[in-house]
């Protein structure tokens, strides 16, 4: 993909929401010989995009994404990022051609989970003419491998912690809630919510200090794909501050799905966990036994 530019029709755009995530995307897109387009989100994008091409747009300006499409000549797009907030349905623009599919997207904002909401996304990207593609074709060695990333390694409590854990996260991305769920002692004491892994930590960490949660044991958080996710969007993901934030809630580690997770920084994620002492891991899910992980 190297050299694909504005004149081509196939130029890459970035379409990026909050944290840091867009613009380790972008930098790396244009390590490979990219010249990545950024349409910011107005109030969710909070990174400093000096040195890129960018234009800040609404969430459901929909019109004005495709406009920039066709004046930038882009053909690939890159969704990342996270978007706290919903459109209003008032504040949707939509082109010509996505307008039989207005009824069909209110419904979807209203009552769909975040995946049913980004396949509706994706869809109406894709009727503009440009093709979505997934954050790890950009950047694959963001994803998690196999087995410990540090000096750490899960021993047989963590192990059960995130038997336990998994089996709550594959329930709840089945219900197409979060993708996360922590495990203390056997149980399942926190599952993630559209608050998202970080305010989750925190509140296991407060209810480890009110004695609800023995802290006594420590515990693990394990972070899968929902069964039905949409790959091209919406990657489960870690940073540092993950694991700082795990320290912080007395949790043992952090468990990952293989090659379905998205690990940012991942040489300040090992730094960080090894010196705080908690393991990081990838996760395989067993051919013939696909409920159980390894």
């Amino acid at each position: 993909m190297a050299g694909a530019g504005a004149g081509s029709g196939d130029r890459l755009a970035i379409i990026a929401g909050g944290g840091l995530l867009p613009r380790h995307v972008a930098e790396a897109a244009r390590a490979g010989g990219e010249s990545p387009f950024v349409i910011a989100l107005d109030r969710e994008s909070d990174v400093d995009w000096n040195g890129f091409e960018t234009v800040r747009l609404e969430v459901g300006d929909f019109a004005g994404i495709t406009k920039t499409f066709v004046s930038r000549g882009i053909g690939r797009v890159v969704l990342s990022g996270g978007v706290r907030r919903r459109p209003d349905w008032r504040a949707i623009r939509p082109t010509i051609a996505s307008l039989r599919k207005i009824p069909s997207v209110l419904r979807t904002l209203r009552a769909g989970g975040d995946d049913a909401v980004l396949k509706m996304v994706i869809g109406l990207i894709e009727a503009s003419g440009a093709r979505v593609i997934g954050v790890q074709d950009i950047l694959p060695n963001l994803l998690a491998t196999a087995g410990p990333l540090g000096r750490h390694a899960p021993d047989d409590a963590a192990r059960r912690d995130i038997t336990v854990a998994a089996a709550a996260a594959t329930a709840l991305g089945r219900l197409d809630v979060g993708q996360g769920a922590v495990a203390v002692g056997g149980r399942v004491v926190a599952l993630e919510g559209p608050e998202g892994t970080d305010a989750m930590l925190a509140r296991v960490a407060a209810l480890k200090a009110d004695g609800r949660i023995s802290a006594r044991r420590r515990g693990v958080l394990v972070k899968l794909c929902k069964p039905q996710q949409e790959l091209r969007a919406d990657l489960p993901s870690i940073g540092p501050a993950t694991v700082e934030n795990a320290h912080a809630a007395g949790l043992a580690g952090i468990a990952l799905e293989a090659g379905r997770t998205l690990v940012l920084e991942r040489d300040r994620v090992v730094a960080t966990a090894d010196r705080l002492g908690l393991f990081v891991t990838g996760l395989v899910r067993e051919a013939e036994r696909p409920e159980e992980w390894a």
